[in-house]
């Protein structure tokens, strides 16, 4: 999920847990979510290079324990969709992530596939 309002990338703790990744930093911070939940991040993952396609980008993501929807396993911020040069096409359905000359297009409907 591309939120274009959020500051932070989010990452839910059953996620990290599932990946062999290096150790977590300690941070003091609370969230309010969408549903006006008040939440305590784990820790910070800093550095972390993730896959989108074909393409490596490079990100920092809160590590937060909460129910994660299966088909939404992160939510990316505005600076990820900078870095990324994302084009979304909210008419279409579609979001395009560049890197150079190449490009990868999801279709947004579909994307529990990817």
């Amino acid at each position: 999920l591309a939120d274009l309002d959020a500051s932070i990338n989010l990452m839910p703790l059953s996620v990290w847990n599932k990946l062999s990744l290096p150790e977590l930093s300690p941070m003091c911070m609370t969230l309010e979510l969408a549903d006006r939940l008040i939440s305590r991040p784990v820790e910070v993952a800093e550095d972390i290079f993730f896959k989108v396609g074909t393409f490596h980008f490079p990100a920092d993501f809160v590590v937060v324990d909460f129910d994660a929807d299966p088909r939404v396993p992160l939510i990316l911020r505005r600076s990820f969709c900078k870095t990324g040069r994302a084009l979304i096409d909210v008419f279409g359905g579609e979001l395009t992530l560049r890197v150079g000359k190449e490009a990868i297009t999801f279709n947004l409907d579909q994307t529990s596939r990817y």
